[in-house]
């Protein structure tokens, strides 16, 4: 699916009266709520770095861009806007999202100390080779996340403080990291 297809996704299971698992979940509906907004802001407010965009215009291999989220995903919803502005910005990218718990389940082959951590961007080559992969969050969210688990914070806890932590970011992190990957 695409970006458009996505957005149309969080319409669909919010506009549902009887949304499909896990959204039937008032945790998991409440999530998807919040991320249809934060996604929202992100449209609107986001700026690529420019040698980030200058690297994306000088790639002159075709390449193929997998995003594995979930319309639940907190930090799938303040990183899914990036990549997708990332993989518009070059000719030779076409992009897709991949839903991770929905077949071709392919979060399998690239799980993150064991687990079906997103969102993951897989990056593949026109043969269809990894060029690398990206996720499921940057360093500077995952230390926070570290940190907060180490100190036995509560999960209500760890959700507010990677929510300040991308806030005050604002796509930097990401954007310098996928730039690395790049090059």
């Amino acid at each position: 699916m695409d970006y458009t297809d996505y957005q149309q996704l969080f319409d669909k299971i919010l506009n549902n009266p009887h949304p499909p698992q896990p959204y039937d979940d008032p945790m998991y509906f409440e999530y998807t709520k919040l991320n249809k907004s934060r996604m929202k802001r992100w449209d609107k407010l986001l700026v690529l770095d420019e040698q980030l965009v200058l690297g994306l215009k000088n790639i002159s291999e075709p390449q193929h861009w997998i995003i594995l989220t979930e319309p639940w995903c907190g930090d799938a919803a303040h990183i899914v806007p990036f990549l997708v502005q990332m993989a518009q910005q070059s000719e030779y990218i076409s992009y897709e999202l991949q839903l991770r718990d929905s077949e071709p389940f392919l979060i399998n082959n690239y799980l993150t100390n064991g687990s079906k951590s997103i969102p993951k961007l897989i990056v593949r080559d026109q043969a269809g080779a990894d060029i690398f992969d990206w996720g499921p969050r940057p360093k500077g969210a995952q230390d926070v996340m570290d940190e907060m688990k180490a100190a036995n914070s509560d999960f209500e806890a760890i959700k507010i403080g990677l929510q300040n932590w991308y806030n005050q970011d604002k796509g930097e992190s990401v954007c310098r990291e996928v730039r690395e990957c790049l090059n």
